[in-house]
């Protein structure tokens, strides 16, 4: 993502501290958007582990499809109306979506149930959620130029 950035008059010293603030700004916004995201996500796979027990790992699954269709949500209505700042883009696309998706517990997922030799349920979750997170960010983007 591009983030533009109006230099202010002055010395090349106001400019780095204009920099810096900017910079930090984005980082504490992304921070934030991720550490809401974190927690939704871990409570997304409490909530799915007991009302679904299974070796499928349902928390994982969902909230990545959920942070593929806002992903496209967002930057669907960015690019159609102008109503999200970078800065709320930011928040949202790469902080909120980036804390409550991971592909890193959907690789250890993947992992142990390939180990466990649960061969079916893995080819499922593997290929379910390309095809439906891919499918998700896709209608994201469509829903918001309907």
């Amino acid at each position: 993502m591009e983030f533009a950035i109006t230099v202010p008059k002055g010395s090349d010293n106001s400019y780095s501290l204009y920099k810096f603030w900017i910079m930090s700004r984005i980082f504490l916004l992304i921070g934030m958007g991720g550490f809401i995201g974190s927690i939704a996500r871990y409570l997304t796979g409490i909530w799915l582990t007991k009302l679904f027990p299974s070796a499928f790992p349902y928390g994982t699954f969902v909230a990545n499809i959920i942070g593929c269709l806002i992903v496209g949500i967002v930057y669907g209505l960015s690019e159609r109306y102008s109503w999200l700042t970078p800065e709320w883009r930011f928040f949202i696309a790469t902080g909120l979506c980036g804390g409550y998706t991971t592909f890193s517990s959907f690789a250890y997922e993947n992992i142990q149930l390939f180990q466990g030799g649960y061969y079916l349920t893995f080819a499922a979750y593997s290929i379910s959620s390309f095809i439906l997170g891919l499918g998700a960010t896709f209608a994201g983007l469509f829903l918001t130029r309907i």
